[in-house]
């Protein structure tokens, strides 16, 4: 019995098999495909007549097509595609037999005859006459193609290309490099042939641009295009068109993302969940962080803001107040395309009065919660007044004759508010670097300020209050105005500016840059560093050092000079002698703490002495030769070309050599860590027996006594920057050496050492600039310096600084020698001689 029972079996999947083979697989095709906008329209009515739809899905789980059960915004147009036979399949480009994989099957892959037309991809069960058509991928401009590759070839043994449909996807494996090649350039040729496509709502929005003036046609759009309106249905397709399979989302895998067009719909469904949301934030901070990776998608949300926000049955809830709050934060980070632009400018300007038309819903707003006022300040960087408040809503008419703007419809509801700021933030608004941060999209919920506070040197600080678009520049101008006003810098001959800063790494702040993509980094570096490095802050500093003689001792500019010439300290970048290190730590302590006292509570070692110098001096202790045992004197004696035998024996003995590898290795670390105490504890002893002998040192005068002894580097006053430089042009050896830039000119130093090697004053300098993406380049008369450093960008924007400032000096009557033209743009800048003695020209000429 149990061998008729297998005998039974194996008959039956014969048979199965035969049937297969001879009627195909039974497979569901794509219910339509967009085409242009004449095949949208086969029976000659105009774009605002077609009702729209998408295909659904019907209670028992299968795809249909019947549009009565179902919202109308989600019909869409069904293109029938013909039932031909292959005697009559059209002219036909290139045709053979392919494998195409097959899922849910025993069988993964199974062997068709494919046949490529000018418009479709076709598979039968065989070449002969009259061979049954199993399936059809009908090709537009949305389709597309990946080519084989090696990998799949070394997994499968075959070489696979991909074709992407609406719906269906073929995978298709060959064993011929050539045919994969060949079919896939075909395929492609006919994609790219394509006329583009265009779903309806783009024609729509179209219309609408073309109608803007005709208030009675847009309204006829929007009755008889239900797509166009408020949902609380889902999408089952983008409202934009996205290329089917599209590859984008490759380079963000690593962040979970689907496709374009998945990736749409998804976004769709946590708008709507922002209706329900206790706490909206996340949810915003996940939708722009999505459009911030996928460019394409920005344009598809703005479209669906639009949509969610026309038409809405309640538009004065709070839950549809959400939809309005989102799109104040995108309109702060992100600008739409120039079409999705002017309707979404067309949207601000008329939806109030579209939305009476309807008559529904109250006029008033429930109140929202208040945002806790903003404390007195002294310097505000947008100086708004109350008339410019006032002046929101008295915009005169636009966009047509009849149709009113928004604030003489509502000019006391929160909807009037939040178009009204919409529409001044796409004015400024440019792309951000990084997603909002929580406090910044709480503030644009509240089309509030953010507060930023701007360091000094020292403990003072100032708070400005910036929007998402003010940047650096303006900072800095408000606050070299502030400091001149307050501080005495009226006629200082050094300039300033803005540092991002912690305590191991700083950098000057592009003038363009937006303050508020700088404290968003900021947010994001602080969660993932520790605790001692992530003292993130903007700070105002010294930029260029162009006269440190000519500066006050009584004058908060001195502060500044004292204060970096510290931060040099503590880096290693002031190569002075040891005992003059511990001097000024101790003079350090004597500024900040007075007089010594065993009571006064002392900072940790690292805010006084250079980290570097100690753990220099540590690792040239160890670094001495011990003595080994002798089983390591022995294996120290072993020819290099000896080898265990392959065995578990052979194993073990490598697990223990590993281990025994990690466990000095460990050994080694709390070796350097105990003599690293050590030597801090001795060192510390020797800063306070220091600060001892320093009593009755005022603040002032223990400043006056550190910089006198950091003037005596040649040195002084230059900003340093490690490089690697190398001896000939060719590249052959380099070492790594300190670049310095100063005012009048460029030195190389060793690391430590104090003598500079080499010094270019800046008259001898004929170029200079970005030889490629990581190397600098200084031409002085025949040489050619070529630098390789990560700090390109600020090399150049310093050594323009310091031109412009010669320039700047020049053009006061002074003396100068060099004649510049003021650059700050990245590039290669040559200097050519000219008639006059010692005189040079700076055009700029970017490589």
């Amino acid at each position: 019995m149990p061998l008729q029972g297998v005998c039974w079996f194996l008959c039956c999947r014969q048979g199965f098999s035969l049937l297969g083979r001879d009627y195909g697989e039974k497979e569901e095709e794509a219910p339509f495909e967009l085409r242009n906008k004449e095949d949208l329209t086969p029976n000659g009515r105009s774009p605002a007549e077609v009702t729209v739809s998408q295909p659904t899905r019907t209670a028992n789980g299968t795809n249909g097509h019947t549009v009565s059960e179902v919202n109308e915004e989600m019909k869409s147009l069904v293109i029938e595609k013909s039932k031909m036979g292959l005697e009559e399949e059209p002219e036909v480009l290139v045709k053979g037999w392919l494998l195409r994989e097959v899922r849910g099957n025993w069988i993964k892959q199974r062997r068709y005859w494919f046949m490529l037309s000018q418009d479709s991809l076709d598979y039968y069960t065989g070449p002969e006459k009259g061979a049954r058509r199993l399936g059809t991928l009908v090709l537009t401009n949305l389709c597309s193609v990946i080519w084989p590759d090696k990998q799949t070839y070394k997994e499968t043994g075959h070489w696979s290309i991909t074709v992407y449909g609406r719906k269906h996807c073929y995978r298709l494996y060959t064993k011929h490099f050539n045919e994969a090649v060949h079919w896939a350039c075909a395929i492609q040729k006919i994609i790219d042939t394509k006329a583009p496509v265009e779903t309806p709502t783009q024609l729509l929005i179209r219309d609408i641009e073309e109608n803007k003036f005709n208030p009675e046609a847009v309204e006829h759009m929007y009755q008889h295009n239900p797509i166009l309106k408020y949902t609380q249905g889902p999408l089952y397709a983008p409202l934009l068109p996205f290329p089917y399979g599209s590859l984008e989302h490759t380079y963000h895998s690593g962040k979970g993302y689907g496709s374009v067009r998945e990736e749409a719909v998804k976004l769709f469904n946590c708008l709507q969940q922002l209706e329900s949301a206790w706490e909206p934030v996340p949810i915003i901070q996940g939708v722009l962080q999505t459009c911030l990776d996928l460019r394409p998608l920005r344009d598809e949300v703005y479209c669906q803001l639009v949509k969610q926000t026309s038409y809405t049955p309640a538009p004065y809830t709070a839950a549809h107040l959400r939809y309005w709050q989102l799109l104040t934060c995108m309109s702060c980070t992100f600008l739409p395309g120039p079409t999705v632009l002017k309707y979404l400018r067309f949207h601000l300007k008329s939806w109030a009065e579209l939305r009476l038309e309807l008559g529904s819903g109250p006029r008033n707003p429930p109140p929202l919660p208040q945002c806790p006022k903003k404390p007195p300040r002294e310097c505000l960087l947008s100086e708004r007044t109350d008339q410019k408040k006032e002046s929101r809503g008295g915009e005169g008419k636009k966009g047509g004759k009849s149709r009113k703007g928004i604030q003489s419809q509502s000019p006391e509801s929160e909807m009037d508010n939040y178009a009204s700021f919409i529409s001044e933030a796409l004015e400024k608004t440019k792309c951000r670097e990084c997603v909002p941060s929580w406090e910044e999209i709480q503030m644009l919920m509240s089309r509030q300020e953010m507060l930023c506070t701007v360091h000094y040197p020292g403990p003072l600080s100032c708070q400005l209050y910036i929007s998402s678009h003010t940047t650096a520049n303006e900072v800095w101008e408000h606050v070299v105005r502030r400091m001149q006003e307050k501080l005495g810098l009226q006629e200082s001959k050094n300039t300033f500016a803005l540092y991002e800063q912690n305590a191991l790494w700083e950098q000057p702040v592009a003038g363009s840059a937006l303050i508020a993509d700088i404290l968003t980094r900021f947010e994001n570096l602080s969660t993932k560093e520790s605790e001692s490095e992530s003292q993130w802050k903007l700070c105002f500093k010294l930029y260029c050092l162009l006269d440190p003689d000519s500066i006050s001792v009584d004058s908060i500019e001195y502060l500044f000079l004292f204060e970096q010439c510290h931060e040099m300290v503590v880096r290693g970048q002031l190569p002075v002698c040891e005992e003059d290190l511990h001097v000024l730590a101790s003079l350090r302590l004597q500024c900040l703490m007075g007089d010594f006292s065993t009571h006064a509570p002392c900072p940790p070692l690292e805010e006084l002495f250079s980290g570097h110098v100690l753990e220099s001096r540590v690792l040239m202790s160890l670094s001495a030769p011990q003595t080994l045992p002798p089983c390591q004197v022995a294996a120290q004696g072993c020819p290099t070309t000896q080898r265990f035998h392959t065995g578990l024996l052979a194993g073990a003995l490598w697990s223990h050599t590993a281990t025994a590898a990690h466990k000095q290795k460990v050994e080694q670390d709390m070796r350097l860590r105990s003599r690293l105490k050590e030597e801090g504890a001795t060192v510390m002893v020797s800063i306070l027996e220091h600060w001892k002998g320093l009593a009755g040192y005022s603040r002032r005068d223990s400043m006056a006594a550190y910089l006198t002894i950091a003037r005596q580097w040649s040195g002084f006053g230059c900003t340093l920057y490690e490089v690697d430089f190398y001896i000939s042009s060719t590249g052959s050896f380099s070492q790594k050496l300190w670049l310095g830039v100063a005012a009048t000119s460029v030195s190389l130093y060793r690391q430590g050492e104090a003598e500079a090697l080499e010094s270019f004053p800046y008259g001898q300098i004929c170029s200079y600039g970005v030889s490629n993406s990581n190397t600098f380049k200084i031409t002085a008369g025949d040489r050619d310096l070529l630098f390789e450093t990560t700090k390109l960008t600020e090399i150049m924007q310093l050594m323009n600084a310091y031109f412009s400032a010669i320039h700047r000096q020049q053009g006061k009557g002074q003396d100068a020698d060099i004649t510049i033209t003021e650059s700050t743009e990245v590039g290669f800048h040559h200097l050519a001689l000219t008639q006059t003695p010692t005189l040079l020209e700076l055009p700029s000429h970017p490589v």
